[in-house]
């Protein structure tokens, strides 16, 4: 059974920054595209950012290009989400899945607790 575990959120003000991290087990991580997604208090969870299996190719929702970037390091099982420049709109609970298809986006795997990030302004 996989398991995503989600850290790094806190506190932070407007302009500052935060790197988020997902440590996954449970299946050979590698083989999985990684989506980053957030769902900010009332609203629907949604896609932020995305990265390929090989991390060679990712992709980020208009709201956050320019200023989040995705990464994974295979050999730790972990995928990354480093928030510049950041705005009050940005506050939400952050959560790391497996995603099937790229482009697409769609969730695998149960959602793990998430971590929230507060940007204050």
């Amino acid at each position: 059974q996989v398991q995503l575990v989600e850290s790094g959120g806190g506190l932070v003000q407007a302009g500052g920054s935060l790197r988020l991290s997902c440590a996954a087990s449970g299946r050979t991580f590698s083989d999985y595209h990684m989506g980053w997604f957030r769902q900010a208090p009332g609203k629907e969870r949604r896609f932020v950012a995305g990265i390929s299996g090989s991390g060679l190719t990712t992709y980020y929702a208009d709201s956050v290009k320019g200023r989040f970037t995705i990464s994974r390091d295979n050999a730790k099982n972990t995928v990354y989400l480093q928030m510049n420049s950041l705005k009050p709109e940005d506050t939400a609970v952050y959560y790391c899945n497996s995603v099937g298809r790229f482009g697409v986006w769609d969730p695998l795997d149960a959602w793990g607790q998430g971590t929230v990030v507060t940007v204050s302004s």
